[in-house]
């Protein structure tokens, strides 16, 4: 899944509930440079398998709230960059599990 919607600036949203991704091992830039989506519900994702999110929402710069309520990050060993560039992403827009979580410290403000 690496790169998959990667600069599609005119991707305003996108439904991915019938998405398998339970083998998926890299979402690395997944939607990197995705500068005109606002939101994004990805509870469906299976990512007890995934090990780099490097990237996965760079640049989208428009990114205002997230859905990660599944993300399991058990298995995840890189995450470098992955909200670079979401200017308009604050830490009480992303839904996830636990508060405490890895990805939530990747979120600069």
């Amino acid at each position: 899944m690496v790169g998959m919607f990667k600069g599609c600036s005119s991707l305003k949203s996108i439904d991915l509930s019938s998405l398998n991704t339970t083998n998926v091992k890299h979402m690395d830039g997944m939607f990197y440079d995705c500068s005109s989506l606002t939101s994004i519900d990805l509870s469906s994702f299976n990512t007890t398998n995934v090990n780099y999110l490097v990237g996965m929402f760079k640049g989208c710069s428009s990114l205002k709230s997230i859905d990660l309520s599944s993300f399991n990050t058990t298995n995840i060993t890189n995450i470098d960059g992955m909200f670079q560039g979401c200017t308009s992403l604050k830490k009480e827009n992303i839904k996830i599990k636990n508060k405490n979580d890895k990805i939530l410290n990747e979120l600069k403000e």
